[in-house]
């Protein structure tokens, strides 16, 4: 009952859940930063391949 009551009281708990959901927001808007990022760069490659394959004819 102690261990509960004690849990409860403290302000350590609340601030490394605060923590940990500011880490999960900032990680989820990481990995959609590098999907998108990605798929421009490989949209900006195969255009250039485009391009260079029509410059040399082939």
């Amino acid at each position: 009952m102690r261990l509960l009551i004690r849990l409860l009281t403290e302000e350590d708990g609340p601030t490394a859940v605060e923590y940990a959901v500011l880490l999960a927001m900032i990680t989820a808007a990481c990995l959609g930063a590098v999907g998108t990022m990605s798929q421009a760069t490989a949209d900006s490659f195969d255009s250039s391949a485009t391009q260079i394959s029509g410059a040399l004819g082939s």
